[in-house]
């Protein structure tokens, strides 16, 4: 069973926002928070994988862990993780959840016409194939079978389809950026 999960989000950032952007981790061993690491990725850069595989590392429970989640596979607008690189530096399998499916066709568009290196980036997400739907979320998986992924969201979600490691990881970066989190769906 996949129980023991690091689940990232980024914080919140004004639209203009040019520079960093911070980035939260927690570590769940099934339900119960065990560590929070923050790192910064830069806004639509494209360190987000190294500092992703940097945070995992710095959790200290590295050891433990056997997954990791993602809020969707960018964070700080457009800095996309490459999922199959961050499975190869960690070793563990990478799962990334959406509420909905992505409008492809707007990120496409947006990542060719307006973003530095945005043919790369867009290659990276076309890799990983459609998102599919799974325990009443959307998912893209990197190293783990359907099965394991319906498992693991089984096992770490407690409040609404959101698992908990990516839940809380979210209301972290919310209280730290603006003051307090807003704890609305996410």
């Amino acid at each position: 069973m996949l129980s023991h999960a690091i689940g990232f989000d980024d914080a919140p950032f004004a639209r203009e926002h040019r520079g960093d952007v911070r980035v939260f981790g927690t570590v769940f061993a099934r339900h119960t928070l065990h560590a929070v690491v923050s790192g910064r990725v830069r806004r639509d850069g494209r360190n987000s994988t190294d500092e992703l595989a940097r945070l995992v590392g710095a959790s200290g429970a590295a050891d433990h862990l056997h997954l990791i989640l993602l809020q969707g596979v960018a964070l700080a607008g457009f800095n996309v993780v490459d999922a199959t690189a961050l499975r190869r530096a960690t070793g563990l399998p990478v799962l990334i959840v959406a509420r909905r499916a992505p409008d492809l066709d707007r990120i496409r568009r947006a990542l060719l016409t307006c973003v530095p290196g945005g043919a790369r980036k867009w290659r990276l997400i076309e890799v990983l194939g459609p998102m599919e739907p799974c325990r009443g979320v959307m998912v893209q998986r990197v190293g783990l079978t359907f099965p394991q992924a319906e498992a693991a969201l089984a096992g770490l979600t407690v409040t609404g389809r959101i698992p908990e490691p990516l839940r809380v990881a979210h209301l972290i970066a919310g209280g730290v950026t603006r003051g307090s989190s807003r704890g609305g769906r996410v």
